[in-house]
């Protein structure tokens, strides 16, 4: 049996407290990603094993992205400070 990607999930800071923990990649808010700006933080779960709260719709994720697509957005300006300027 093939093992697929995992998923990424974008989600509101205003779900933290529906999402469980034993579901995900992640072990608790203390080991999330978030924006910068701190209204989003993303989730990782294999793909075969969606997460109770997503598909019982208790979570509406805000997207859902391939491993590439979360590497070029935590890179993004809105969920990484910017390098330092060394002259």
């Amino acid at each position: 049996m093939s093992h697929l990607p995992d998923t990424y999930i974008i989600v509101n800071i205003a779900d933290l407290l529906n999402v469980d923990f034993s579901q995900v990649g992640e072990t608790s808010e203390n080991t999330i990603r978030k924006s910068l700006d701190e209204t989003l933080f993303v989730l990782k779960y294999e793909h075969e094993h969606e997460p109770t709260f997503i598909s019982d719709g208790t979570i509406v994720p805000v997207s859902t992205l391939s491993h590439a697509e979360c590497l070029t957005l935590m890179s993004s300006p809105e969920w990484s400070e910017p390098e330092p300027i060394i002259e």
